[in-house]
């Protein structure tokens, strides 16, 4: 996880279309990114009774990954589970939905994305829900388990299994988007760099051999 940690989501951005939550979940702490295993929670509407049994059972390192079920009126999470989540060292915190605190949630340093704030808070009313099921959250399906790449581009899911292989190819194109920039501050052309000419070339032979 620390080596993934290190790729950004927008590099991945360049292969995968469809493992990114959208893009309404925003962090409260900007120029964070983080990298964990996904613990999963759904809670309904008004209540968040399960979130107190989840949170005893959070390892450190997890991403916490909150499925609210579409409610978008009460503030699932705040500042004492902020307070809570640093005390469990969690290394993110993700709801599909409202927050509360959010000042309170800075300063408990625990990286946080989240829809929107409101006033209005959950309740123990004990009305269900799941934990360590998967869930949805911003448009995708996460299981636990699953690894998490967050920052304030964006919040990636992938299955454990595909981690090593995506982190590799996204922190050797990092490394070379670096040396691009070094060319171009050498004189260099973009044209130069991606090789324009050669790729008009090969669709020109392509479309020629296909027409021929």
């Amino acid at each position: 996880m620390a080596r993934f940690a290190r790729v950004e989501a927008a590099t991945v951005g360049h292969y995968l279309h469809d493992r990114f939550m959208r893009n309404d979940l925003r962090p409260l702490i900007d120029g964070v990114r983080v990298a964990g295993t996904a613990q999963t929670v759904s809670i309904p509407g008004p209540d968040s009774t399960l979130l107190y049994h989840a949170m005893d059972r959070v390892r450190p390192g997890d991403v916490l990954v909150i499925d609210r079920a579409g409610d978008e009126r009460h503030a699932a999470w705040g500042g004492f589970m902020a307070a809570v989540a640093k005390e469990r060292r969690l290394a993110a915190v993700i709801i599909d939905g409202m927050i509360t605190d959010p000042a309170a949630i800075r300063e408990a340093g625990v990286p946080t994305w989240a829809r929107g704030v409101s006033p209005i808070t959950t309740k123990l009313l004990n009305l269900g829900g799941g934990y360590n099921i998967p869930v949805s959250c911003g448009g995708v399906t996460v299981n636990p388990g699953d690894a998490i790449l967050a920052d304030d581009c964006g919040i990636l899911v992938l299955p454990p299994a595909e981690v090593a292989g995506i982190a590799d190819i996204a922190l050797a194109d990092q490394e070379d988007e670096g040396s691009w920039v070094a060319r171009i501050n050498a004189g260099g052309t973009l044209q130069e760099l991606v090789d324009i000419a050669g790729m008009i070339a090969d669709r020109q032979k392509k479309d020629g051999t296909a027409h021929g």
